[in-house]
């Protein structure tokens, strides 16, 4: 599972608000609510002798290969991540998998760099504060910029005359660094306040009145902590080199700590606290907080290359040969960050790349071929926000339409903390892939249970949910021992905490390799069923996201 809290996940893209708004919520039908039919809860001789042929040793090798220290942490378009793409290329080539890529196992996909330089700075008054502890830069990235201007704190910058409030009342914000908190204020439900787009709507509003620059203050409320974030948004940041240059309109978006903040108030008249406390009441009024703000951005900027890695095997009916399913696995890591730290992603996700590599393995070896031709894809870029899988959907190497479905291999490594009993299907509501999943976990007496953790919203942050916004229902599978949820869910919480993203995600003694082991079997069997099945899976009538393979249409909103 990908509880992915990557540059698009801890926060919102700026640029995002800017152009098209929030997403407002959707429902969905419940994981319980599936009527298909199901298939008799036992395996056929060919399943059995798939499920038998799947190796741990595969698993261990290659996530011993891939978070060894000459993979550099797999950096997409960094050195590492080039090393490991050969390998897994390399791999495919010995599994006699034919290249995914026309006559290549590689796709090749250019990439933007940035780096934030030592000049990076942001100045009140006549103190410097410093990047990363005490402020930092939030996306989009590639803003290079000098501005400065008097603050004025505006709460949260709302303007609504049936709640008759006014936070810019008597405020000429042009030219100004507008010095804000995120909403909603306490009052307003987060359901109405994205309802209405109203974030996108006053930052736009603003920006059209001539706002300067945004700083933005934490209000207590925030899920993640402002280190947390720091440690991400000072890292290394990629996106595809045919994105948009931004705008020159965009100014640039601050994010402070709250010691920082309570130095924007110092010569206000006003402490941080009183002036949270007043931005609740709707009698606010703006606050002139008798400082300038001098910020400074620049980028060291570079471009690069990184690389899909796709294998296929080649289906034996003449027919459903042309279709295809596709198994994906993200294969990069954070790589060699600007301080030299390394990031090895054992965990997150050489597993998945593991398993996956397993299970092309039996199928490559396996004395029935399935119908349906199979893709192996080891991705790119996901943590960075899907480039990897995104690409492939706007290039295919096979015809969307003719794509029967993705199973996903991501997660935060809870398969090796013991034999996996316990399975949670993200997606398993939305099609005819939750009936297989179920089949295959009655026949070899696994336990489906709920997302544990729906706030997460775990369904829409990995390589799964590219496919199911183009129409193509996808999947994503995670597993977890026996006994209590909450005793394997703390635990993972603790990972987050000490290992996720960080150079500690390595191979650890107590890793029971049973369990990846298992993980692939229930991935290899519900591949099987998709790929000899007459059928391609299908949406449940209920399902947002019922629209036909390959649409180009928008997809349901986010909850």
């Amino acid at each position: 599972m990908k509880l992915n809290r990557t540059l698009r996940s801890i926060l919102p893209s700026f640029l995002t608000i800017l152009l098209i708004g929030s997403n407002v919520g959707s429902s969905v039908v419940g994981w319980q609510a599936q009527s298909v039919a199901s298939a008799p809860a036992t395996l056929s001789t060919a399943e059995r002798e798939l499920a038998a042929s799947i190796k741990v040793e595969t698993i261990r090798d290659a996530v011993t290969a891939l978070s060894a220290a000459e993979m550099q942490g797999r950096g997409t378009a960094q050195p590492g991540g080039d090393k490991a793409a050969q390998y897994l290329a390399n791999r495919f080539e010995q599994l006699g998998l034919k290249p995914g890529n026309k006559n290549s196992y590689l796709q090749p996909i250019k990439f933007r760099e940035f780096n934030y330089l030592p000049e990076t700075s942001l100045k009140i008054g006549e103190e410097t504060i410093n990047l990363g502890p005490d402020f930092i830069v939030m996306p989009p990235a590639g803003l290079e910029k000098s501005v400065s201007g008097q603050m004025v704190f505006v709460a949260y910058g709302l303007v609504a005359n049936q709640i008759k409030r006014d936070d810019l009342a008597g405020v000429d914000v042009s030219g100004k660094v507008i010095v804000m908190i995120q909403g909603p204020p306490a009052n307003i439900s987060k359901e109405s306040w994205s309802s209405v787009k109203a974030q996108s709507a006053i930052i736009r509003s603003l920006i059209t009145k001539g706002a300067a620059a945004f700083i933005f203050i934490r209000h207590g409320r925030e899920e993640r902590p402002f280190s947390e974030m720091a440690d991400y948004l000072v890292r290394r940041q990629i996106e595809p080199a045919d994105q948009d240059e931004l705008p020159p309109y965009v100014p640039p978006f601050l994010s402070v700590s709250d010691a920082t903040a309570e130095k924007l108030f110092a010569a206000s008249g006003t402490t941080r606290a009183d002036a949270l406390a007043n931005a609740e009441d709707n009698s606010f009024k703006a606050i002139n907080l008798k400082q300038a703000a001098k910020i400074n951005i620049r980028l060291k900027k570079a471009t690069g290359v990184g690389n899909n890695v796709i294998g296929l095997l080649e289906g034996s009916d003449p027919k459903l040969k042309n279709e295809a399913l596709i198994y994906s696995a993200h294969y990069d890591a954070y790589g060699v960050a600007v301080d030299n730290r390394v990031y090895p992603g054992a965990a997150d996700n050489g597993l998945g790349v593991g398993e996956m590599l397993a299970i092309a393995e039996a199928f490559s070896k396996s004395a029935t071929k399935p119908k349906r031709s199979v893709i192996f894809m080891a991705v790119t870029g996901e943590e960075y926000g899907g480039f990897g899988t995104d690409y492939w959907i706007d290039h295919p190497t096979w015809k969307i339409k003719q794509v029967a479905g993705n199973l996903n291999l991501d997660g935060m490594g809870t398969e090796v903390y013991g034999d996996v009993k316990v399975l949670v299907g993200y997606g398993i509501e939305h099609s005819t892939l939750g009936s297989v999943l179920k089949d295959v976990a009655a026949a070899i007496e696994l336990k489906i249970i709920p997302d544990p953790r729906p706030e997460e919203k775990s369904f829409y942050r990995s390589d799964h949910y590219f496919f199911v916004k183009r129409g193509i229902p996808g999947i994503m599978i995670l597993g977890a021992p026996a006994g209590e949820t909450k005793v394997w869910i703390d635990r993972m919480k603790e990972w987050e905490k000490k290992d996720y993203h960080q150079p500690t995600d390595i191979i650890r003694p107590e890793w029971n390799w049973n369990g990846p082991r298992t993980m692939a079997v229930v991935a290899a069997l519900m591949g099987w069923r998709v790929a000899n099945d007459d059928a391609m899976p299908s949406w449940l009538p209920g399902s947002p996201f019922n629209r036909e393979r390959g649409t180009n249409e928008p997809p349901p909103p986010e909850p």
